[in-house]
């Protein structure tokens, strides 16, 4: 049995709006640590593997690493607000999210992805993207309960 909620249909839809928020955001998060390990890698002629500013740092290489540092300390509280909904991150670069639910009392992930409208998917547990079916009929009446 899952740690996380079994959520209905309905459920997992209330939250799409607040998570389209938090993950829209996640990846502009994303997308300016990427900037600044960038920037970070041409100055220092490497990938940095500390953020913490070093002695050695010059003036823009310190700043560099305090921003990253600091966007990815929001990162990991982004996505830990997300999990706290009861989502589990499957793709934090497509944004995929699934959530437990049951269609013929079998456990499965109701599956969702940022650019998608509704949680409109499903797959078994142990199958992945690749396995999702769409909800549609009888199994988007049993979901609905």
């Amino acid at each position: 049995m899952p740690d996380a909620p079994i959520f209905s249909l309905e459920a997992a839809n209330a939250l799409v709006p607040r998570l389209r928020e938090v993950i829209g955001a996640q990846m502009g998060r994303r997308g300016l640590i990427e900037a600044k390990l960038s920037a970070l890698s041409v100055l220092l002629g490497e990938i940095p593997s500390v953020l913490e500013p070093t002695p050695s740092d010059a003036p823009e290489a310190a700043r560099l690493r305090a921003e990253a540092r600091e966007l990815v300390v929001a990162y990991r509280e982004g996505w830990r607000e997300v999990e706290a909904m009861g989502a589990v991150v499957k793709d934090p670069r497509t944004g995929l999210v699934d959530f437990y639910g049951r269609v013929d009392g079998q456990l499965v992930w109701l599956c969702w992805q940022y650019d998608e409208p509704e949680v409109a998917f499903y797959h078994g547990l142990e199958e992945g993207f690749p396995g999702r079916k769409a909800i549609a009929g009888a199994v988007k009446q049993n979901l609905l309960n």
